[in-house]
């Protein structure tokens, strides 16, 4: 494995040198993993825990270490998980940070089950919590754009918080579609904005101190975005505004987090817009004779 960035290589290395481990998991708000092991060890794996700082996706527990993300992600997936069937399928989730639905989506039983992501440090804390769970679970440092040429087709595709950072979010949807088998579906989620009109909200500098966020859609420009990447909205899951109960500031990010970043009502974003309101979508790719 080939790392840009020294420090965070020389956090994997240490990976590498941990106990091995028969550790037990379970998926229960959050992702629960068990073993017996010595004070000595627990002390390295708490540090290299704290090296890979920031957590944003979790929580984690190792035996008494809890790994407080900024997101409580079991909330979205708990909004997700009764829409789809994963038993026997290839399956790819594209934006998966450091691997947390992965691990919950390998309870359905998938046939393959693959995570895309190009950092290399959700990588290394992927490969940190995988060096306890030892899953079947591919990780490869790509991105959404790279999807198409990956070479394999998927029949279920998660794209969880991705869109909204895309600045061609038409571009990403397209590689998405070319990347399922016919029948195939994507589970989408993504910012959205209410409004019939097929129209986005495109921030100037940043939304909700975000700089990386370039389209925040209505459902009717999602739906024409998905007409023109050759996929359908079949199905609406859930509309949730985002909380400081799902996303705040813990010791595990070292930074601000959503509280921070909305006016002092709550109502709109500290630049004046909407406050995060997500949309949890199902599209399937449209195919001759639909």
């Amino acid at each position: 494995m080939q790392f840009n960035n020294p420090k965070i290589y020389h956090t994997y290395k240490k990976i590498e040198q941990l106990a091995d481990v028969n550790a037990n998991y379970l998926c229960d708000d959050g992702i629960k993993i068990t073993f017996d092991t010595t004070k000595q060890e627990m002390q390295k794996i708490h540090e290299l825990a704290i090296e890979l700082k920031p957590w944003r996706k979790g929580p984690f527990f190792i035996n008494e270490l809890f790994i407080d993300s900024e997101w409580r992600s079991f909330i979205k997936w708990n909004q997700i998980a009764p829409y789809v069937d994963l038993k026997d399928k290839d399956v790819a989730d594209v934006g998966c940070n450091n691997g947390y639905y992965l691990f919950e989506m390998l309870k359905q039983k998938p046939r393959n089950l693959i995570g895309f992501d190009p950092s290399e440090l959700f990588f290394t804390q992927f490969s940190f919590i995988n060096h306890f769970i030892k899953a079947p679970i591919i990780y490869e440092l790509l991105g959404v754009d790279d999807l198409k040429d990956y070479g394999r087709k998927f029949d279920v595709i998660f794209c969880l918080g991705v869109l909204y950072h895309r600045s061609d979010p038409i571009k990403a949807l397209k590689s998405l579609s070319q990347s399922l088998k016919d029948g195939g579906e994507i589970i989408l989620d993504t910012l959205i904005i209410e409004n019939d009109l097929e129209i986005s909200l495109t921030p100037k500098t940043s939304y909700a101190k975000m700089n990386n966020v370039y389209f925040i859609p209505s459902i009717a420009a999602l739906r024409a975005w998905c007409f023109r990447a050759n996929l359908e909205l079949v199905e609406i899951l859930s509309i949730k505004e985002t909380t400081i109960q799902e996303q705040r500031k813990t010791s595990w990010i070292d930074t601000l987090s959503l509280d921070s970043f909305l006016n002092t009502e709550g109502n709109l974003t500290i630049e004046g817009y909407p406050p995060p309101k997500r949309g949890y979508f199902k599209l399937k790719r449209k195919v001759k004779g639909d």
